[in-house]
């Protein structure tokens, strides 16, 4: 786990001691993610530098290093994550060959793709974003793993490409231009993330996962998929249960053995959920290793899972480490703000980062239960979209009504249309295309509603949201976090799965849950699932209010480059100060605290004075 950085001039015009310089500069900036080992390699023709920040994991030796440079001199890659079946692939192209001086995965993936090139992405059990540079044909190859897990933003001025695994490295290089349009201060605020592949800055873009990128002189190609995830047409599916829960079962121990490969101590994070507890019983039951596993609450909160947690460490026998805090940590939105490097509005950004502080005390790896939403239907916003296009048929068919709209509202948006359309003040209509575009893709999918959904988070939301925060908080104390529910093997048999075999009713996750009613406690399974997230009930909203009002109502407002002083003031006198959720206020908050951290600077014509103007 690391981070990556680089930069090219096809044109020649800036010197290899330059591009060294900035590449040094762009890794140096990302030394939370890498705190071990640094190292930069400029290529022989002088057009490219590649740096990078280590965390070790694996191969601990000098011979893990990077970045790393092939035989001869010509290539190398510098590259961030875990190719977790390393071992299997080393194997083949030993067959092939191939001859290897450490026991690297690094060193395996540089191999697999100068041998077969991007055909090489879809053998790996992985997270990774990466960049192989070719002197011989001046080409740059960037690529990002099948769901997101790691991330990887571009940027382009004139004969110069960059790269860097987070956005703040890009806007050290000379001539950045911190350029955000009110368009993506929108998209956020509905999201509460910038849906991929633009970013919060208008010149930088996000490669999107499951992708591969090619540069040459002649500047970035388009962006080609070697990997989507894609759900059944099955309403039906006639296979037992117990078949699937079996099948599921192997899938998932393949993975945990490959993820509990490390050369550095390593645990789990266990929030009481079926997720997390299923990854912690199988390790504990089934492979019969010890393990140990970390979880946070918070006192005096319903919403906190943390005595769950406990109950199931104890049922399982690990060596469990609990931290309970207060339950007012709104004062930390300030500090996510400031280490953010693209504002994430999930509020559980909050409790992943303290999660990750307390792990990392005892270990370097962190397994954890993400990606099984997505992969077997666990979100209650499934469920009650499914209910509603039930209760809604006749005016489906009159189209008064429509799935996408109900889905792609406050089920899912911070603030759906009416709400943006009041804290913006902008009419016509501000949602964005992105958001009109999924509505279509829903209402017009026949497939079962409950695998178009699920297909649909696990392109968007899972990456933009979930997969963005676990990385960024994590890697903000150096840790490392790998989840089996994220392999290709498992989302190929989870996307087979037919609409009957994700939900029943208002129960999900069928298929995990005969497979963890097998090591977990039957009552255990019906609980009502709670989700990881900032404890809301009872103070939430009464703790955020004076924040945002403090932030909203100083002379110094930067949301109000963007939104106008005069209607943000409005709207909080009419609207925000008693109506909005807690969700809203913490994005507000997040969002006014990354603009003031961060170089930011509005579109031209959205500067002050005009904002002011239209307001």
């Amino acid at each position: 786990m690391c981070g990556i950085a680089g930069i090219v001039d096809f044109s020649g015009n800036t010197s290899p001691a330059e591009l060294r310089r900035i590449a040094v500069a762009m890794a140096d900036s990302l030394s939370h993610r890498g705190p071990d080992a640094s190292g930069v390699w400029v290529a022989p023709d002088g057009l490219c530098a590649l740096s990078h920040r280590r965390l070790s994991v694996i191969d601990l030796s000098e011979d893990g290093c990077q970045p790393m440079v092939a035989a001869g001199g010509r290539q190398a890659i510098s590259f961030n994550g875990e190719i977790y079946n390393y071992r299997e692939l080393k194997t083949v192209l030993e067959v092939g060959g191939s001859q290897f001086r450490s026991r690297s995965d690094t060193e395996v993936l540089l191999a697999g793709l100068l041998r077969e090139g991007t055909g090489f992405l879809p053998s790996t059990d992985g997270m990774f974003a990466l960049a192989l540079y070719d002197a011989d044909s001046r080409t740059l190859l960037l690529a990002r793993d099948a769901f997101g897990e790691k991330p990887l933003y571009h940027w382009r001025q004139g004969n110069l490409f960059a790269f860097s695994s987070e956005l703040q490295a890009l806007a050290l290089i000379p001539g950045f231009n911190p350029v955000i349009e009110r368009a993506a201060i929108l998209d956020y605020l509905q999201f509460q993330y910038v849906p991929a592949p633009r970013t919060i800055y208008r010149d930088c873009r996000k490669l999107e996962p499951g992708a591969w990128l090619r540069v040459t002189a002649d500047g970035p190609a388009e962006p080609v998929r070697w990997f989507s995830f894609q759900t059944s047409a099955a309403v039906e599916d006639r296979r037992p249960l117990d078949d699937l829960a079996d099948e599921a079962e192997d899938i998932l121990l393949r993975g945990l053995r490959r993820r509990l490969i490390s050369d550095v101590p390593l645990g789990a994070f266990l929030s009481g959920g079926i997720d997390s507890s299923t990854v912690a019983a199988l390790v504990a039951r089934r492979l019969d290793l010890p393990l140990r596993t970390f979880s946070i609450g918070f006192a005096g909160t319903s919403d906190s899972e943390h005595n769950e947690a406990a109950e199931i460490a104890r049922y399982l026998g690990t060596e469990h480490n609990e931290r309970v805090l207060e339950a007012d940590q709104t004062h930390l939105v300030e500090l996510l703000g400031q280490r953010l490097d693209e504002p994430n509005a999930d509020s559980s950004c909050l409790p992943t980062w303290l999660l990750s502080g307390f792990a990392r005390e005892q270990v370097t790896v962190a397994l954890s239960g993400d990606g099984g939403d997505e992969m077997f239907g666990g979100y209650n916003r499934y469920f009650d979209c499914v209910e509603a296009v039930a209760a809604n048929r006749e005016r489906i068919q009159a189209g008064t009504w429509h799935a996408g709209r109900d889905y792609y509202s406050s089920r899912l948006l911070i603030f759906d249309d009416r709400d943006l359309r009041l804290l913006a003040g902008t009419d016509p209509d501000p949602v964005s295309s992105t958001a009109l575009l999924l509505r279509r893709a829903i209402d017009q999918d026949p497939r079962p509603l409950v695998n178009v959904l699920r297909e649909l988070d696990a392109a968007h939301y899972m990456p933009g949201a979930v997969l963005a925060k676990v990385d960024r908080m994590s890697m903000q104390h150096a840790l490392e976090v790998r989840t089996p529910f994220l392999s290709l093997e498992l989302a190929r048999f989870a996307g087979g799965l037919g609409g009957d075999r994700i939900a029943r009713g208002r129960t999900g996750k069928l298929v995990l849950r005969a497979l963890a009613g097998r090591y977990l406690p039957a009552d255990w399974l019906t609980r009502p699932k709670k989700g990881f997230g900032m404890p809301v009930n009872g103070w939430g909203e009464a703790a955020m209010r004076p924040v945002v009002a403090r932030l909203l109502e100083d002379p110094q407002c930067r949301l109000a480059d963007w939104l106008g002083g005069d209607q943000l003031r409005r709207w909080w006198a009419e609207h925000g100060s008693s109506h909005a959720s807690f969700y809203q206020l913490w994005a507000l908050a997040l969002l006014e605290t990354w603009l003031r951290a961060h170089p930011a600077t509005p579109a031209a014509f959205l500067n002050r004075e005009v904002g002011h103007a239209a307001a």
